[in-house]
């Protein structure tokens, strides 16, 4: 792989740490099977590009898209508490609704931002490679991000939302309205993708409708891996193993699709996520039944050192 491409998968592994994240927030911390995540990623990037080539700072449109992803992830929590549809059903039912208004809002299936200004502009001109900035950008945003959501998730309305995904009769039990953290939890998890969304859209030069389809697999994946690889025994170590999940992901997929050797295309990119996603989900439970095996040999020798006198 050339130094470009690394940089790339870097780069694409950073921008989907968000969606990982978020993707975290929804399926770990509340346990809430959220699809709308499609839907907010090019919801995200529909209303950045939209505003930037309605003259609005780049700044202001990406914040705007946070939190046109936020209402966007608000809806869906609000059917599934206020008016008790299945979870799963709620998201889909959102997700098929957000094509529509992407449609909306861009006015027309893609839009172009080619010649634009967007947040990476005002870092061209400090003589650094074009090919370091948007990682450089990412990497910081994205430092910030697990920063904030490790302080949020330590805080005691956190602690909140923890408790209503884990155990929601308990959490209620204790005084702690489980529908607000619900509908805060999945807010945040759609306003960090939709982010995600209104940076992928400036980093591309272009917003399309279809830019959303498999985004929640990537999310998962990158959840998984990150467990496997990095065991979350604290939130933070939770966090950061979703973000390093991503970029392995990533580093996966481009390493698949630049060795001549395998033999895949482009076109194979699903099938490879596929494939990711069933090693990442079978490895943790491999590695528990090594270790009760581990275990009850262990057991088994000191039972039969204890027999031997």
């Amino acid at each position: 792989m050339s130094l470009i491409a690394i940089l790339g998968a870097v780069e694409t592994g950073l921008l989907f740490g968000l969606v990982a994240i978020g993707v975290f927030l929804s399926f770990r911390i509340l346990n809430f099977p959220d699809l709308t995540v499609d839907g907010s990623l090019p919801l995200g990037a529909a209303v950045a590009a939209t505003l930037i080539l309605a003259d609005i700072s780049p700044f202001i449109a990406t914040v705007a898209a946070f939190f046109a992803g936020c209402l966007a992830g608000l809806v869906t929590a609000w059917l599934n508490v206020r008016l008790k549809i299945l979870h799963l059903l709620a998201s889909i039912l959102v997700m098929i609704s957000l094509h529509t208004v992407n449609l909306r809002v861009m006015g027309k299936p893609n839009t172009a931002l080619l010649g634009e200004s967007t947040v990476f502009t005002p870092f061209e001109g400090l003589g650094v490679p074009f090919y370091w900035i948007n990682p450089t950008v990412l990497l910081v945003v994205l430092l910030a991000a697990v920063f904030l959501v490790n302080r949020f998730l330590g805080s005691e309305m956190g602690l909140g939302m923890r408790a209503t995904g884990a155990n929601p009769r308990m959490a209620a039990a204790q005084g702690i309205h489980t529908g607000r953290m619900t509908l805060l939890g999945i807010a945040l998890s759609n306003g960090l993708v939709a982010l995600a969304g209104a940076l992928f859209a400036q980093i591309q030069g272009a917003a399309d409708i279809t830019m959303g389809i498999g985004t929640i697999v990537i999310g998962l994946a990158a959840v998984i891996l990150g467990e496997a690889l990095l065991p979350p025994k604290t939130v933070l170590r939770a966090i950061i193993g979703a973000v390093i999940g991503s970029i392995i992901y990533r580093f996966a997929v481009a390493f698949a699709l630049n060795a001549d050797f395998i033999g895949l295309q482009a076109q194979d990119l699903k099938l490879i996520t596929a494939v990711l996603v069933v090693v990442a989900m079978t490895v943790p439970g491999l590695r528990t039944k090594r270790a009760m095996q581990r275990r009850a040999r262990a057991a088994a020798a000191n039972k039969g050192g204890d027999a031997a006198p």
